[in-house]
């Protein structure tokens, strides 16, 4: 078995009707590799983790009342997962990787004012995910006059 100790970071959470499919789906749709998968007596996914460079998404079911996946809950999404490629990857081959899995695209590939090209997905039960690979590196006064935005680290600046 793969090492399971992380360093300091973060991770989320995705909960599914059919966690099992969506184990499998995320592999093959978005290229997420499988790190390890605790299954109950019947075989249901209870708690999944995959990588995606140094990242980890976990995929699990619906286990509250307060975690649904979104097919539960009218389409709603509270978060959504956004996800860096490493500079060089072809985004637009990325997408079209999801979409022959059965990703619906909502927002087709585009080169963003602060240098990333993007696209959203829909997975089979309705998260939301962002993918993007930087195109063009540039500063964050560049992104603030192409975009319209100031910069700051901290709000109270």
């Amino acid at each position: 078995m793969t090492d399971t100790q992380r360093p300091k970071g973060l991770a989320s959470t995705v909960c599914y009707r059919d966690p099992n499919a969506a184990y499998r789906w995320l592999e093959e749709a978005f290229g997420f590799e499988p790190l390890f998968a605790l299954v109950d007596a019947d075989g249901k996914l209870a708690h999944g983790e995959m990588t995606f460079g140094a990242s980890v998404v976990m995929v699990g079911s619906e286990w509250s009342d307060d975690h649904k996946s979104p097919q539960s809950v009218g389409g709603k999404n509270t978060q959504s997962v956004s996800v860096q490629l490493a500079l060089g990857e072809d985004i637009d081959a990325h997408c079209e990787a999801a979409r022959a899995a059965g990703a619906e695209i909502v927002a087709p590939p585009a080169t963003q004012f602060y240098g990333d090209r993007t696209y959203r997905a829909k997975d089979l039960e309705g998260h939301i995910w962002s993918f993007g690979v930087t195109v063009e590196a540039k500063t964050p006064s560049e992104w603030d006059a192409a975009g319209g935005f100031t910069t700051k680290t901290r709000l109270d600046d």
